[in-house]
C-alpha cells in the first residue's frame, strides 16, 4: 500500500472477513498503528510484525476512491504489493468496472500475489450496467490467482427497491466464469445495512445462485474463503 498504516489506523480494525456480522475485527495496538508507505524500507518489517497475529488475514485499499484511475500500477504501489506477494499475504481489490483492465496487468507483474475482487467490481445494478462490466470481467476469468467475492451487490441496486432477481444475472455470470473454487460469499456488513440486513443479503445471494449441489453451495458460502484467507 502507499500508506498501509494510515489505512489501518483510519479503520481502527484489520478488517472483517466472513459471512457473519461478528466476523473477525481486531483493534490496532500502537505497534500496528505506525504509518508505513510502500516506499518506506520498514514496510516489510511492519508486515512481518503483523503476520504472526492470527487475526491478520489480508490487506485492502479503497482503490475506487483514488483520483488516479491507474493507481494500482504506480511504481510505489507495485513495490508495496510486492511486499505482500513475497509474504503470501492476500490482497482485496476494491474496484469499479473501469479498474478491471488493470487486473491482468497487475497479475502479470506480480504473478504470486493472491487477489480477490470485492463486490464483483461494483457494477451499477441500479442503472442496469451489465454488458461493459461483463466484457471487462471476462478478461479476468483466466487469471487463476484472482478470486471474486459475491458481496456489496444490494448497495449497487436501488436501496429501497431491490430483489434477488436483480442480482441473478451478475451472480450467474461470475459463477460461470470463476467457478465455485474461486468464488466466495461476503456480507459487506455493516455497509449492507444501507439497503438490507445481513440475513437479507445472505438470502438474496443464495436465491440469486439458484438451486445448486450441496458441495458447490458450501464451497461458495464458506470453503473458498477459508482456503483463500487461510482461516
Amino acid at each position: 500500500m502507499v500508506d498501509l498504516g494510515l489505512a489501518l489506523r483510519r479503520s481502527r480494525a484489520l478488517g472483517s472477513i466472513g459471512a457473519r456480522p461478528d466476523a473477525i475485527r481486531v483493534p490496532l495496538d500502537e505497534r500496528q498503528d505506525r504509518s508505513r508507505s510502500s516506499t518506506d524500507p520498514l514496510l516489510g518489517r511492519t508486515l512481518d510484525e503483523l503476520q504472526p497475529d492470527r487475526h491478520f488475514k489480508g490487506v485492502r485499499h479503497l482503490v475506487h476512491d483514488e483520483p488516479d484511475p491507474q493507481w494500482l500500477l504506480r511504481p510505489d504501489v507495485l513495490r508495496g504489493l510486492g511486499e505482500l506477494a513475497r509474504r503470501d499475504i492476500p490482497y482485496d481489490l476494491l474496484l469499479r468496472p473501469l479498474h478491471l483492465p488493470l487486473v491482468p496487468v497487475l497479475a502479470d507483474k506480480l504473478p504470486s500475489l493472491r487477489m480477490v475482487i470485492d463486490h464483483i467490481a461494483k457494477p451499477s445494478i441500479s442503472s442496469g450496467e451489465f454488458d461493459r462490466w461483463a466484457r471487462l470481467m471476462e478478461a479476468v476469468f483466466p487469471l487463476t490467482g484472482v478470486y471474486c467475492k459475491l458481496s456489496g451487490m444490494i448497495t449497487e441496486a436501488p436501496w429501497n427497491n431491490w430483489s434477488a432477481s436483480d442480482l441473478r444475472p451478475y451472480v450467474a455470470f461470475v459463477m460461470q466464469g470463476f467457478g465455485p473454487a474461486r468464488l466466495m460469499f461476503g456480507s459487506d456488513w455493516p455497509v449492507c445495512l444501507l439497503a438490507g440486513t445481513w440475513k437479507e443479503v445472505f438470502a438474496a445471494c443464495t436465491q440469486a445462485m439458484g438451486p445448486q449441489p450441496v458441495d458447490l453451495r458450501e464451497q461458495v458460502l464458506g470453503a473458498t474463503a477459508i482456503q483463500f484467507y487461510r482461516l
